[in-house]
């Protein structure tokens, strides 16, 4: 009895570090969220989601300003220090159900499961402004730093695949950031769904791509 106790515990051991090594290959060791793998596994499960249950989901490309100056100055470890940063910010920061990813390099995407064109732009407001106001310390030195966003949101009668879905977040990512940087870039919604979605005072804030 006693040797099928331990038996039973050694199994359950072995298991709970199956699970973690698992929940690490899904984890980007600096910034602590979610890496690619995940994101791609995540947004397509979303993305059925919404074809199922007809509600919508969002996603949110941002992208560090300037980075490479970052790099420069401060050098791979200032880098670093920049990008753990940011981690934390989202981590902080999102809705329980959302799920914050690095994209790759000094680019990350934030998964808005049941989030409108607006609720989606909403979030990426209060982000950038978060950015903006919670400068790096890097040893003594404080850096202020900004980010670019693009926002686009998946519907049940899309068509897109996995990858023209991100390509249309990032393409509104690479406008804001063509467009001066520090600012955000959203899709339209569909003339037909923008009664149903917004009110006249919501549509007005839909494309907000910072100060002019």
């Amino acid at each position: 009895m006693v040797g099928q106790c331990s038996l039973i515990e050694e199994v359950e051991l072995l298991r709970e570090r199956c699970r973690k090594l698992e929940e690490l290959s899904f984890v980007d060791a600096l910034t602590g969220l979610f890496n690619f793998r995940y994101m791609q596994r995540a947004l397509e499960m979303e993305m059925e989601r919404s074809r199922r249950t007809k509600l919508p989901t969002g996603l949110i490309m941002l992208d560090l300003d300037h980075f490479k100056n970052v790099n420069t100055v401060y050098g791979h470890e200032g880098g670093n220090v920049v990008l753990a940063h940011l981690g934390k910010l989202l981590k902080e920061s999102v809705r329980v159900i959302d799920i914050p990813c690095r994209y790759g390099g000094e680019e990350f995407a934030l998964i808005l499961p049941n989030a409108s064109t607006f609720q989606a732009t909403s979030i990426a407001k209060r982000l950038r402004e978060l950015v903006r106001e919670r400068p790096v310390e890097i040893g003594a030195q404080t850096l202020p730093i900004s980010a670019s966003f693009g926002v686009a949101v998946f519907r049940h009668t899309d068509e897109d695949t996995l990858n023209s879905f991100i390509s249309r977040a990032d393409r509104l990512l690479y406008e804001a950031k063509s467009a001066g940087r520090d600012r955000i870039c959203a899709e339209q919604p569909p003339a037909v769904s923008m009664a149903e979605e917004v009110s006249v005072d919501e549509k007005s804030a839909l494309f907000f791509k910072g100060d002019e």
